[in-house]
């Protein structure tokens, strides 16, 4: 999996900060890694620390006051910070399709679901409204949806529909990559497993590349192939799903891991304190405050992002 040929997105140490009153505030501070062709590869870590702003970044959708001082975000071989927004216009849906975080609120209220489905179709594909039509009712069908939910409107649908609505739309045109900002909150535990299946089975059926964000730990372990662990702002660990779950090797991780709860597990041990404020990240790693293995080193040098075995990279001083 991880030959260069098959690398279809790589985020180049991006950076994103804003400004405010209090300072530069430093949502993205240097986060890397690579997304190959046919995977699923989730992004994973504790509220606000940098998952939904990263996913910004690379589809180029921050707005002021926030910006992007350095950084690549390259895509079948092409940096989308660098383009012209009509021709970044042209990628998106076509090539690349957004599932937003709070997807169920982005349908409009108003507008039955098969007239919002083909507008997105028209505008960015070559089809005139019956052949946009003709694709939005395939698209309900392979999401599991009936017929019927094209001429309905966005509050007869339940939470899980219209999840399954917006990944229709997204896949309608075939896109390489999906990028989806948590797919499964605000679903109870059987809709968030069927919408899980779903996106793995999409990646099987059409060979996409799905990018899945979310704090929810045991989603990952359901759906991922490769993991990327993020705090503060940085990415700290990156590896195979299972090496990730069977051998953590960042404390963070392994702090996340435990925290899971499951049927017969005796307790769940939580990650003392708060993750820091981006306006003031700690001197040196930035988890040492929280961790239960810091030493002076932790305290005084940030680690850099290294190889440690094949496929597995990790940021922590050994």
């Amino acid at each position: 999996m991880e030959s260069e040929s098959m690398s279809v997105l790589e985020v180049q140490n991006l950076k994103i900060y804003y400004e405010s009153v209090w300072g530069s505030y430093k949502a993205i501070d240097g986060a890397s890694f690579k997304a190959y062709r046919n995977e699923v590869f989730s992004i994973a870590g504790e509220s606000g620390c940098g998952k939904s702003t990263l996913v910004d970044g690379i589809l180029r959708l921050v707005k002021p006051p926030g910006y992007i001082p350095e950084g690549r975000v390259i895509f079948e071989g092409t940096d989308l910070l660098g383009i012209p927004e009509d021709e970044l216009r042209r990628i998106r849906w076509v090539k690349i399709a957004y599932v937003p975080q709070g997807a169920m609120s982005s349908l409009n209220p108003v507008i039955r679901v098969e007239e919002q489905m083909t507008d997105a179709m028209i505008d960015h594909g070559s089809m005139n409204k019956e052949e946009a039509r003709e694709l939005a009712i395939s698209m309900l069908k392979e999401v599991g949806l009936p017929v019927e939910v094209a001429r309905m409107y966005p509050h007869e649908l339940s939470g899980g529909m219209k999840q399954r609505v917006i990944i229709a739309t997204a896949i309608a045109l075939k896109p390489i990559l999906i990028i989806t900002d948590e797919p499964t909150t605000a679903l109870d535990v059987i809709v968030q497993k069927g919408i899980l299946e779903l996106l793995g089975s999409l990646k099987e059926k059409y060979g996409m590349t799905v990018i899945v964000v979310s704090h929810d730990m045991a989603a990952h372990a359901q759906i991922a192939d490769r993991i990327a662990i993020m705090y503060a702002g940085k990415v700290v660990e990156i590896g195979s799903i299972h090496d990730i779950f069977e051998e953590p090797l960042h404390p963070y991780t392994k702090g996340l891991i435990s925290a899971i709860p499951a049927m017969g597990k005796k307790s769940i041990k939580g990650i003392p304190g708060l993750a820091p404020s981006p306006l003031d990240w700690p001197q040196g790693c930035r988890f040492h405050p929280r961790c239960p293995y810091a030493r002076d080193i932790c305290s005084e040098v940030e680690p850099s992002m290294k190889e440690v075995s094949p496929g597995r990279h990790l940021a922590c001083h050994p």
